[in-house]
């Protein structure tokens, strides 16, 4: 439970927050309990994080702002493990080292300093660029699925995310097709070598057959929603074509 003074602190910090929030940050309380605050950072431009979207925690004592917060990273991310508590200059792994005129916003802007740096400490893990990238453009597809307590503390950006995911997904199956009609993979107007289909089982030919012309069909549809229904069909036929040039 909240003390008065630790209570009065955070209320006027997250005021302030609201009022001027720092750069890639969002922070705010949870309603139920003052003492736990809820982040998100978004991954800065030219940085392996870029457009990640990266949920964490903050936990206060009860004597804040005399004694320091521990903080922890809920998102995939590369840089940290995943709800450990971090070893930061402005953690409780340093009530030494910490200044009772820090704030939220101090704090969590040593945060992303720090994440988007390469020292190490306790919490932190060694990953390649590649890795971070990989892990930043999943990072909302993650929240959304494995994080009930984002969707909890951030609805709207929950929302956004339904969106942006979807604007994702319709985007790679664009990509696919773009792939399929400019690069050689497989011509959409031609039909396939049928004399290797005797290699497949019937369930696996029919299905072929079946995936074939829904792909002819995408080919001659410019339209959203055609794109937008057949694109799982467009990646299954690929696949199960390819199998069928490996076997022969």
């Amino acid at each position: 439970m909240a003390s008065r003074q630790s209570q009065k602190r955070l209320t006027k910090e997250y005021k302030s927050i609201q009022a001027n929030p720092p750069p890639y940050i969002i922070a705010k309380p949870n309603d139920e309990n003052i003492l736990e605050w809820h982040y998100v950072i978004t991954g800065p431009a030219n940085t392996p994080y870029e457009d990640g979207q990266y949920h964490g925690i903050l936990r206060f004592p009860t004597e804040y702002p005399f004694k320091p917060p521990s903080i922890y990273m809920n998102t995939p991310n590369g840089r940290f493990q995943q709800n450990t508590r971090l070893c930061l200059s402005m953690s409780d792994f340093h009530p030494d080292t910490w200044n009772p005129a820090w704030s939220v916003a101090t704090i969590l802007t040593g945060l992303l300093s720090f994440m988007t740096g390469d020292e190490t400490t306790t919490g932190s893990i060694t990953t390649t660029d590649n890795v971070k990238r990989k892990l930043a453009k999943d990072s909302k597809k993650w929240n959304m699925s494995e994080n009930p307590r984002f969707k909890k503390h951030f609805p709207d950006l929950a929302k956004q995310n339904e969106e942006d995911i979807q604007k994702m997904k319709i985007e790679e199956q664009e990509e696919k097709l773009h792939q399929i009609k400019v690069g050689g993979a497989v011509d959409p107007d031609k039909p396939i070598d049928l004399t290797k289909l005797d290699m497949l089982d019937p369930e696996d030919r029919a299905r072929i057959l079946v995936e074939q012309e829904k792909l002819g069909m995408v080919a001659q549809t410019n339209g959203f929603s055609g794109i937008t229904l057949i694109g799982v069909a467009v990646a299954a036929f690929i696949a199960a074509y390819f199998t069928i040039l490996r076997r022969g």
